[in-house]
């Protein structure tokens, strides 16, 4: 069978007020990824595929987003906006310079999936020269209803103008849409703007395929799939599926959640076997999970690396650059950033582990933290294999601590101590009998009454 090129154009020029936010609509984060992103994964890009965005004018950070995520990704701006029709000539070039199938979709639609768009070509194959994305509203107020006779799609109907029969139909436009790239541009070139607002509707593209003798399809989804992001409770909603999305997919793997409604998981989460997460867990973008890992409670983990049979938590805070290497442990009330924890290192309780490389077996006891910051730089602190470093220690950075090196608890390093030597830094011990005694009753002497 001929492979089938496809030109998919993403429209992501919608401003969003509705969102009370500085920050482009499509740009707000799902799952740690931002709306446009998931709908550029889910697009296709196979050999042949192309990509085209349409951004606002006002939008060169959607447009920079859209170069980061996807390189191959052309993009172009609606300088006005005069309705989806019109953004979507917008990609006018890149329609012109063919391909099979046309696809459309909204930057706001985190939710779509790969296997729609494929779903929505289908029909092209099958001889159909336009198919709609449609789903059975369970309120389907507000939206244009999709009006099917003898199999094909005759109309689709906004509400504004729907008569009572049309009123009851429930299956509902999505607006994504896929066209037959042959006669692509001929339809989107023929839509007018003989309508109250003056725009160019996508939708008049169905009447403009039937006038031409041509068919016009349907394809169903649910209704989460498509749902469309213009407030921030709609987002929350967005995100709510998603994670149980997330979720299911973790626990179909073979990863153990002890309490799926707690846990937050990232879009990019990579889980190995036998994985274990314990309530109440949030992970961020960027993290992997090794075989065996545990993590424990009220763990919040972002852009991090965790090797096999690795602990966490409870109570951890895993901060970008942190790396853990198979069977290190990280304790409570532990945070890290920008470390690397080699294989059997512990870091057991109630301290910050930044800027550093802490070799194999090494072990860190509670309250100890790497000074990394002098108010202007951060500086690396190196902690060899095998080393001890006692509890409530400060290690000033840039330091060195050597190989099976041993630092005496309270102590303050503020120079590099060699391979196997012990380090202390304390004053000495000065003990005054019955100073406490003494200074109890001066204070009780003048010590001033309580006011009633």
């Amino acid at each position: 069978m001929t492979t089938r090129t496809s030109l998919t154009i993403v429209l992501a020029a919608g401003e969003g007020t509705r969102m009370r936010s500085s920050l482009p609509k499509v740009l707000h984060p799902v799952a740690g990824r931002p709306l446009l992103a998931h709908v550029l994964a889910a697009a296709p890009h196979g050999e042949g595929d192309k990509l085209a965005v349409v951004v606002g004018p006002d939008h060169q950070a959607v447009a920079d987003e859209t170069s980061r995520l996807r390189p191959d990704a052309e993009t172009y701006v609606q300088a006005e906006r005069l309705g989806t029709a019109h953004a979507v000539l917008a990609a006018k070039d890149a329609i012109a310079r063919g391909a099979d199938d046309l696809l459309i979709a909204f930057g706001d639609t985190p939710l779509i999936s790969s296997e729609t768009f494929a779903r929505l070509r289908e029909p092209l194959r099958n001889g159909s020269a336009l198919v709609v994305l449609g789903f059975r509203a369970v309120d389907p107020t507000g939206y244009g209803r999709l009006v099917v006779e003898a199999g094909q799609l005759a109309a689709i109907r906004e509400q504004a103008d729907a008569g009572p029969a049309e009123l009851a139909i429930t299956l509902c436009n999505a607006g994504v849409m896929a066209i037959d790239g042959r006669i692509a541009l001929e339809v989107l070139e023929q839509i007018d703007n003989a309508n109250k607002k003056g725009e160019y509707y996508l939708t008049d593209a169905v009447g403009i395929v039937r006038k031409l003798g041509l068919t016009a399809s349907v394809i169903e989804t649910d209704e989460d799939e498509v749902r469309g992001i213009n407030t921030k409770a709609q987002l929350a909603e967005a995100e709510a599926v998603m994670q149980t999305r997330l979720r299911q997919a973790a626990m179909a793997a073979g990863v153990t959640l002890i309490s799926p409604e707690t846990i937050h998981l990232a879009a990019d989460t990579t889980f190995g076997k036998d994985v274990t997460i314990e309530p109440f867990v949030v992970i961020g973008p960027g993290v992997s999970i090794g075989d065996g890992a545990v993590v424990h409670s009220f763990s919040h983990i972002v852009e991090t690396s965790l090797g096999k049979k690795t602990s966490i938590g409870p109570y951890a805070r895993l901060r970008p650059g942190t790396s853990l290497g198979d069977g290190a442990k990280i304790g409570n009330f532990v945070e890290t950033k920008a470390a690397q924890i080699d294989a059997g290192a512990k870091v057991n309780h109630l301290t910050y582990i930044g800027d550093a490389h802490i070799g194999a077996g090494a072990n860190i006891g509670a309250g100890t933290i790497t000074c990394n910051y002098d108010g202007y730089n951060k500086h690396r602190t190196e902690i060899g294999a095998g080393a001890f470093v006692g509890s409530n220690s400060s290690l000033v950075a840039p330091i060195t601590i050597g190989v099976g090196a041993y630092i005496g608890s309270g102590s303050v390093i503020t120079r590099n101590v060699p391979d196997d030597a012990l380090a202390v830094e304390r004053n000495d011990l000065s003990v005054r009998e019955g100073w406490a005694k003494r200074f109890r009753e001066a204070k009780a002497r003048v010590k001033k009454p309580k006011e009633s």
